[in-house]
């Protein structure tokens, strides 16, 4: 595992487009009904995503390419004042955009009782956990996916930026999955998988993967298997696979290991 120190955010530009922009924006938006804009709300999720920080190092540069927690607070402001979802969520979901609207409908009620709303990945993760805890793992782990938030089995393991004590000459540590005796065909070397939802692998997967996982995740519960053995395939194909570890399904990194 890499060890990574991110840089310090600094919101000073952001205070500025805030005042620039923004503002405006705002101003613009109070010709509209009372029952339309709920004012008190967009202020402060404003505030939030400009002025206020909201991550900690590592947040919205080290996960996901969609930004974080930022993010989260931007769409669920956005969705408030548009009732639209995110472009690009539905790569990563299952479920219909009237059913993600849904959601942020119901993030949107959350966000706006929290006091205070979530600050760091970890926080905005539970946060998304807690809400949406009656819809389908493939959906929400796919929204957390989408932002880059820890998935439910890291949260409360060390993150990839935390500091760890390793033996002396040991640089990175690769946690796998238990190993099949099968998967050492020789003296040699050794085939391993490391469970995507380790920081360091979730930040990595590539758009295509994702996607496939999730529509192989539909199609095992339509139990449409011939769909749901084809997709393993284009996952195995890309370096992945789908495993079954103490009947739970987990989709894995591929590392092919040469002992010297």
């Amino acid at each position: 595992m890499l060890l990574l120190t991110p840089s310090k955010p600094y919101n000073f530009l952001s205070c500025f487009l805030f005042s620039s922009f923004i503002l405006p924006l705002i101003l613009g938006f109070c010709c509209l009904p009372r029952e339309d804009l709920k004012m008190g709300n967009a202020l402060s999720l404003l505030y939030t995503h400009f002025c206020k920080p909201t991550t900690t190092a590592g947040d919205a540069g080290s996960f996901g390419s969609h930004g974080g927690v930022s993010a989260l607070a931007h769409d669920i402001f956005q969705f408030e004042l548009t009732s639209q979802v995110p472009e690009g969520l539905n790569n990563h979901v299952v479920s219909s955009k009237k059913a993600q609207a849904n959601w942020y409908r119901k993030l949107l009620d959350a966000w706006s009782e929290a006091k205070p709303p979530p600050k760091t990945s970890e926080e905005a993760s539970k946060f998304v956990i807690d809400n949406l805890k009656k819809h389908q793992k493939a959906d929400v782990e796919g929204l957390l996916a989408f932002y880059g938030l820890p998935l439910p089995q890291t949260l409360g393991q060390p993150s990839a930026n935390s500091e760890t004590s390793l033996p002396q000459g040991v640089k990175f540590e690769l946690r796998t999955l238990p190993v099949d005796v099968k998967a050492i065909p020789d003296g040699d070397t050794i085939t391993v998988y490391v469970s995507t939802t380790e920081p360091w692998e979730s930040s990595n997967i590539p758009k295509d993967v994702r996607v496939a996982a999730a529509q192989r995740s539909k199609a095992c519960a339509d139990k449409n298997y011939t769909k749901a053995d084809a997709l393993q395939k284009k996952i195995t194909i890309s370096g992945y696979r789908v495993l079954n570890v103490r009947n739970q399904e987990i989709l894995a990194r591929k590392y092919r290991i040469r002992l010297r």
